[in-house]
């Protein structure tokens, strides 16, 4: 037999191994002491924000002639699991950046499209996909905003609903039909900037969960986008959107993997801790197996999570697996963290301890960058027509 070792999946590389602990500890310093703040203000404080610029954490992926990181998708979302260990609205605001956005502009910009945007991106400017609107979530493509030709611009009009990042984003990614008699053929991508005129961020949401990262609602009244400003192809934006999301719903995997840990941890410190009938209650059984368990599920999420991830940086097909990496991972946030509120008993159940924000937090993942039954679509048709 072969000596020959094989590396685990989990093995990271040595710019990967560096860009975790640079996350890690950004987390467990600059901003787990801002947590319960900012979930009680339902806000990400501002100084935060610029922090995440200064330590790349913005434009992992965008090469380094747009004064970006130059990394890879992998070390993306290595960093998004550390940050959501931590605080999941913190991790998606980033997730949101790397995995859509920068990604939709690396894939389907213009060389001058992405010498405008890209450094922008990089430096100090957030950014927002926008995608669903009152009658378009997991029809993605039902939608009602609307853009006609006028010369060297179209005018845009209509709503988008659930818009993550937009009360501190500056550029936009707004999909709008050009036909609406098209169907999906007439989807098209278009790059709004704050401040031009028409454009306005509405209602923001009273969440659940992530309460932080700021979700709401954008109108459009007569927007006028230059031409300059499509991504990508007139009528094409199906596939940006479609094919962007694809590699997003390994970022919400990595944000789901991430808040399991989060409440994985703090249940293992708190059963070294809380004592009961004389002794500390990891050490009774009953526990153990619980804890035991928890970790298992953890640890085959972390793997599909993992998995579609060197798959998507290799090239290869990832669909499937990265539908399963999401759907996986967003079972076990919810069913980790919620086994760590069993653990803490009457603590896990006030906001004095960190384990109900967890099971709040995680909720979100069935629901967004598709649903779990939208996954669920997607995992049987690719295997009943392999």
């Amino acid at each position: 037999m072969s000596d020959q070792k094989i590396a685990p999946l989990t093995q990271l590389t040595e710019d990967e191994q560096m860009l975790k602990e640079a996350a890690a500890e950004f987390a467990d310093t600059v901003i787990k002491p801002k947590v319960h703040e900012m979930d009680e203000a339902a806000k990400l404080d501002p100084e935060l924000i610029h922090m995440f610029f200064e330590m790349g954490f913005m434009g992992i992926e965008i090469p380094e002639k747009y004064q970006g990181g130059g990394g890879s998708f992998f070390m993306s979302i290595v960093a998004i699991e550390q940050i959501s260990r931590v605080d999941a609205s913190v991790g998606v605001f980033m997730d949101v950046q790397n995995t859509l956005v920068n990604n939709a502009f690396l894939r389907w910009g213009s060389d001058e499209v992405n010498g405008r945007f890209l450094p922008q991106l990089a430096t100090e400017k957030v950014g927002a996909y926008c995608l669903s609107e009152a009658g378009s979530g997991s029809d993605a493509f039902a939608l009602k905003c609307s853009a006609k030709e006028d010369g060297n611009h179209y005018i845009l009009n209509g709503t988008k609903l659930w818009i993550t990042n937009a009360n501190e984003a500056d550029i936009f990614l707004i999909f709008a039909t050009i036909d609406p008699a098209a169907g999906y053929k007439g989807i098209t991508g278009f790059i709004v900037e704050r401040g031009m005129e028409g454009f306005s961020i509405s209602k923001k949401e009273n969440k659940l969960g992530i309460r932080a990262s700021s979700t709401c609602e954008l109108l459009l009244e007569d927007v006028r986008v230059p031409k300059a400003n499509i991504l990508g192809e007139v009528g094409k934006g199906y596939k940006v959107a479609i094919e962007t999301l694809n590699e997003g719903r390994i970022g919400i995997g990595a944000q789901m993997i991430g808040i399991a840990q989060g409440a994985f941890d703090a249940a293992i410190d708190y059963t070294k801790e809380r004592k009961q009938f004389g002794k500390a209650i990891a050490d009774f059984q009953g526990v153990q197996f619980q804890l035991a368990e928890m970790a298992t599920e953890l640890e085959m999420a972390r793997l599909l999570v993992y998995n579609a991830a060197r798959l998507k940086e290799a090239g290869q097909p990832f669909l499937k697996e990265a539908a399963m990496a999401k759907f996986y991972s967003s079972e076990v946030a919810e069913k980790v963290s919620s086994m760590a509120i069993d653990l803490f008993g009457g603590y896990g159940y006030v906001k004095e301890y960190p384990v109900e924000k967890y099971y709040r937090d995680a909720k979100i993942g069935k629901i967004y960058e598709g649903t779990s039954n939208m996954q669920l679509q997607t995992i049987s048709k690719i295997i009943l027509n392999s």
